[in-house]
């Protein structure tokens, strides 16, 4: 017999990124009474990770729990970019609807309407939350048209495109049901929450069902599963079966050894849990995404989508430039194996694959920010390797034709630098869909369909263009046909040609040549890159020259050699910039750009057997 349980509200909130989810957790938990008085709180608490707090955005989505009146709210904090969008997919299952949280000023942007189709298409209610309201140049009216054309767009049901509009502004803390009076708390978001979000209904009576959305992973307990009770309850000590909807081979039977709930922000031991309680299950080690937790008795696993599949694909090696092992901690092929095999316990987007070299994997990803962030945190770690150049995944139809990943990007430029990004994305395939004036006529919206490969190394290009004024994102848009070849990069590389130290006077004569990358004291070798050059070849140069002393002076001769201050690239600006001849090389201090071949015979053989 199935029935609701009205105690407890399973909620996710999804958005564009940047557009104020986690700040909304804030203030949910703040205003719910999870923090005691005087207690000091983090600003956006539940972004836990380094480089989330760093780069103010969400990767890996949250649990968290709040009380109100009586009745559990479980919240789950998504991510917001493209790139991580296989994790908004799969929590997606754990919930009975979404609040949609959508900028004041931006509107509805190709992320909102990402994830907004895989709530729709789930038949989710929706209550839709226009944020930033606070904002001088907000502009909530033509917000909630933009979002309710979104909804039509996507098919919404006549019960879907019904939704609640609250208008909050996370930062103040305050929410409303109308645009015009601003409110004084978010009671109205709590009260549209309870009224509106179906409460999660299954049967007590039958038995266990437990759909696993998340996995989590601690180094003292192992893999954590997460997920929704369905059907039955789940006990400590309990013996189920972990079956599979995509494996109907798949039954093996294991121990739930501890269970937990989510209260605030921590996990909470209990001894059992019913229909609706989202747990954490810890104890089991062969638990996957996907996988059901059933009684014996009754094996009967949960539908569960697919996680989507990898567009973008990178080499990682063992570092074996002539400075290798100087910095890192964990250098061998082994620990480099390890720990990216490690990496795809938590992150089902990502595939690692062993080559015909034992000292080279290829890691396939969402797209490029998927990749460098497991670089950064690799690196944090201790960890030195060097990796290639992203590659895109080719597909073949069954017709032998060759597919490629494909993108839409939407950029928003002020009108003068429009013509400029045209231009540069017409030379990387990318065809125009769309164009029009947005913010009263100062910038232009443009809309383009690219492939995936054009976009590598393009975002660093489009900040110069655009002179930081520019926004660009883009979304997954399945596979095309192969559209043809790509010039990605058209300056060459300044290659250093001799092992040592880079001198002052080695880099003035060098820096003539073009833009340095590495100024004195810093040590080269033979093959490293240390900087780039204004024509389309490689230029040999030799930093570590030192001046030749003679027994004369001349006044002028020794006045002090003035260095442009080299460019400092970043770890996304290096893998924007290496070409396909050549690899980054990442150790916890430093990156190193370097030629494949460090031998410079050796590559003018290799290149003219090319």
């Amino acid at each position: 017999m199935r029935q609701k349980r009205e105690d407890v509200r399973n909620i996710a909130i999804i958005a564009h990124v940047d557009h104020g989810k986690t700040t909304l957790v804030d203030e949910l938990l703040k205003q719910s009474g999870v923090f005691r008085e005087g207690q000091e709180v983090a600003e956006r608490v539940m972004d836990s990770n380094d480089i989330e707090r760093e780069r103010g955005i969400t990767i890996l989505s949250k649990n968290t729990a709040v009380t109100y009146k009586g009745t559990k709210i479980n919240i789950i904090d998504t991510p917001g970019h493209a790139d991580f969008g296989g994790e908004v997919e799969r929590v997606l299952k754990m919930v009975n609807g979404v609040i949609l949280v959508v900028d004041a000023f931006e509107g509805a942007m190709p992320q909102t309407k990402f994830v907004l189709r895989k709530a729709l298409e789930l038949k989710l209610p929706v209550i839709v939350c226009i944020n930033k309201i606070d904002r001088p140049e907000a502009r909530p009216e033509e917000v909630v048209d933009e979002v309710l054309e979104l909804f039509l767009e996507l098919d919404a049901d006549d019960s879907q495109l019904d939704c609640p509009f609250v208008y909050a502004s996370a930062k103040a803390g305050i929410a409303s049901l109308e645009a015009e009076t601003p409110g004084t708390n978010m009671e109205p978001l709590f009260e549209t929450i309870l009224n509106y979000i179906p409460a999660p209904e299954g049967d007590p009576e039958a038995g266990t069902q437990v759909l696993i959305s998340t996995i989590d992973y601690n180094e003292y307990v192992g893999r954590i599963g997460v997920g929704k009770v369905d059907n039955g309850t789940i006990k400590v000590n309990q013996e189920v079966v972990i079956c599979n909807h995509h494996e109907p081979d798949k039954q093996v039977k294991v121990k739930v050894s501890k269970l937990y709930e989510f209260d605030g922000l921590n996990k909470v031991e209990v001894k059992e849990a019913g229909i609706g309680s989202i747990v954490a299950i810890s104890g089991i080690t062969d638990i996957h995404i996907g996988d059901t937790l059933c009684s014996p008795e009754a094996v009967e696993p949960i539908p569960f989508q697919k996680i989507s599949e990898p567009t973008i694909a990178m080499h990682f090696l063992v570092n074996d430039s002539p400075l290798a092992g100087q910095e890192g901690k964990y250098v061998t092929s082994r620990h480099l194996r390890e720990r990216l095999f490690r990496e795809l316990n938590t992150d089902v987007s990502l595939r690692v694959e062993e080559t015909d070299e034992t000292d080279c994997f290829k890691v396939s990803g969402r797209g490029e920010l998927h990749l460098s962030v497991l670089i950064e945190n690799m690196r944090r770690e201790g960890f030195e390797f060097a990796v290639s150049k992203a590659e895109v995944l080719y597909h073949h139809d069954e017709n032998g034709k060759l597919l490629e990943p494909m993108e839409l990007a939407y950029i928003d430029v002020p009108n003068d630098y429009a013509g400029a990004v045209i231009e540069k994305l017409g030379q990387r395939k990318g065809e125009l869909r769309n164009m029009g004036a947005i913010s009263g006529g100062t910038y232009t919206r443009l809309e383009f369909s690219i492939p995936a490969r054009g976009l590598i190394g393009y975002r660093g290009e489009f900040l110069t263009d655009t002179k930081g004024n520019g926004i660009l994102n883009t979304v997954y848009d399945g596979y095309a046909p192969y559209k043809g070849d790509i010039q990605y990069r058209k300056q060459g590389s300044l290659i250093a040609f001799e092992p040592g130290e880079a001198i002052t006077y080695g880099l003035f004569n060098a820096q003539e040549r073009g833009l340095l990358f590495i100024g004195p004291g810093e040590k080269v070798y033979s093959g490293m890159v240390v900087g780039q050059t204004g024509r389309s070849e490689d230029i040999e140069i030799n930093v570590c020259k030192k001046k030749q002393l003679t027994n004369t002076r001349s006044s002028s001769a020794d006045e002090a050699l003035r260095l442009v201050p080299p460019k400092i690239l970043s770890l996304e600006q290096a893998l924007d910039f290496i070409d396909t001849d050549e690899l980054l090389e990442v150790t916890p201090k430093s990156l190193r750009i370097r030629k494949k071949i460090l031998d410079p015979t050796l590559r003018k053989r290799a290149s003219f057997k090319k």
